[in-house]
């Protein structure tokens, strides 16, 4: 089967797609999780019909075509492999809520066969195959939105004009917390693949490991390097997103470097404690991530952004405005959209500027998770002396220092020493936002990409 489709197939997929009086067909890849609701949020719609699930595990597309067939009337298709899907040209729209190693080449292959894609957080598992997405979108005109939801939440939006105006003043520090208390996924052994699924589609792009040494197949592959992408992928992208837009989108930055570790005693390899420390010139915009149990982030936000003239807070439910003696000032609001109407509004209008989380801005979010997370797998173990030393070389290093602070707490309160149990600090990494490279290191640059398992290769920008 090719996944690539010829040009006929392209102009007869945009004709389509442009036509409101057409009934679009969505075929949704993974639904053991997000990808029920894609698969619940498009057959609700009058103008789109389900006609493929598709999913490598069985055991979780059976329940699904079965509950949508209910909804609309008529059940969907169920395969396994997505080929089979990209080679329908029947096909309009394909929504990916696949593991994340899956994402970048799931939604090329879409567009290469003239689709239009929803892809979930984040987007790629790498930051050249994110770049190779964009690049895919733009080479065949595709509409291709990104899973951060937040960005069609009229507060976060309503944040963004109010910096974009100057109204916070000068703004030089961002946070973006991540509490998210979790349990250790169990030791490590060796595990099958459940029965159900077929473990080579399942595996894909990624190294083929057997037997599986995570004993809880599903969800779990995002604490392991090679599936997915630890917490900063699975939840700080959103808050980093957000983050992003109401600053206005900006670029990776001019460095990075991350700090952190996994407490647990299982077989998970990310960490569940994690800051990473970006500088973005002007700006400073800290990542934090605890798995521990711990109280509530500082204002009771999910983002902090510090302006000259106050901050602001934002959180799932609203964005709250404060001055420099933290009084309330006012609270933002704005008309809310939803996010798979908005994908859709702009697969009619065959216009990506409609869209309100194009695939640039997916990509350079998860991007900014990308290089923390490469800062992180090149540190080394250090004392709490030796991390708080390096703090205070770097921008905003008395709010660098006070978070370590509160970390070290944080930790102590959950019964971990860390002269005991030290973190693993990584190296300040000098990048080229331009290139979406970085500057000095080959170790760096090298986790930038993978190697590929054939026959999943991610293509080079000329073969797209």
């Amino acid at each position: 089967m090719t996944a690539v489709a010829p040009a006929a197939r392209l102009l007869g997929q945009t004709q389509q797609a442009g036509s409101p009086n057409e009934t679009l067909s969505v075929a949704v890849i993974g639904v053991r999780g997000r990808g029920q609701a894609h698969a619940h949020a498009f057959a609700a719609r009058e103008d789109c019909r389900i006609t493929y699930i598709c999913d490598c595990d069985q055991a979780m597309s059976a329940p699904v075509v079965k509950k949508i067939g209910e909804l609309q009337q008529s059940e969907p298709k169920a395969v396994e492999d997505m080929r089979r899907v990209f080679d329908d040209p029947s096909v309009d729209v394909v929504t990916i809520a696949t593991p994340n190693h899956w994402h970048s080449l799931a939604a090329i292959w879409a567009m290469q066969a003239g689709k239009d894609v929803y892809v979930e957080k984040p987007v790629s598992h790498n930051v050249s195959e994110g770049r190779r997405t964009v690049q895919a979108a733009r080479k065949h005109q595709r509409i291709c939105q990104a899973g951060t939801q937040y960005r069609s939440y009229g507060a976060n939006r309503a944040a963004a004009k109010f910096i974009a105006e100057g109204k916070l003043g000068d703004v030089s520090y961002a946070h973006c917390y991540t509490y998210r208390p979790r349990k250790p996924i169990g030791e490590p052994g060796q595990f099958p693949p459940p029965q159900t699924l077929d473990y080579n589609l399942w595996t894909g792009p990624a190294p083929m490991q057997l037997p599986v040494v995570r004993p809880h197949f599903h969800y779990d592959w995002h604490w392991i390097w090679d599936y997915g992408n630890g917490e900063l992928g699975n939840n700080s992208v959103h808050r980093l997103d957000c983050l992003r837009l109401i600053l206005g989108n900006p670029d990776l930055g001019r460095g990075v470097m991350s700090y952190g570790a996994r407490q647990f005693d299982d077989a998970g390899q990310t960490p569940n404690t994690q800051v990473t420390i970006h500088d973005l010139g002007s700006l400073t915009v800290v990542q934090e991530v605890r798995n521990l149990a711990t109280a509530k982030p500082p204002c009771d936000g999910n983002i902090l952004i510090r302006g000259s003239e106050g901050h602001l807070v934002a959180t799932l439910t609203g964005v709250a405005v404060f001055d420099p003696d933290d009084k309330l000032v006012e609270k933002l609001e704005g008309p809310d959209e939803d996010h798979f109407d908005n994908f859709i509004k702009a697969v009619r209008s065959r216009n990506m500027e409609d869209l309100n989380a194009d695939i640039v801005q997916g990509h350079t979010s998860t991007a900014t998770i990308h290089v923390a997370n490469i800062s992180q797998q090149l540190g080394q173990t250090a004392s709490a002396s030796e991390i708080r030393a390096e703090l205070e070389k770097h921008p905003s290093a008395a709010a660098a220092v006070e978070t370590f602070e509160a970390i070290q707490k944080h930790l102590a309160d959950n019964g971990v020493d860390i002269q005991k149990q030290p973190l693993t600090l990584g190296p300040w990494l000098a990048i080229d936002a331009e290139k979406e490279q970085f500057t000095g290191s080959e170790a760096a640059n090298a986790l930038l990409t993978r190697e590929y398992r054939e026959p999943f290769i991610v293509p080079s920008e000329d073969q797209l």
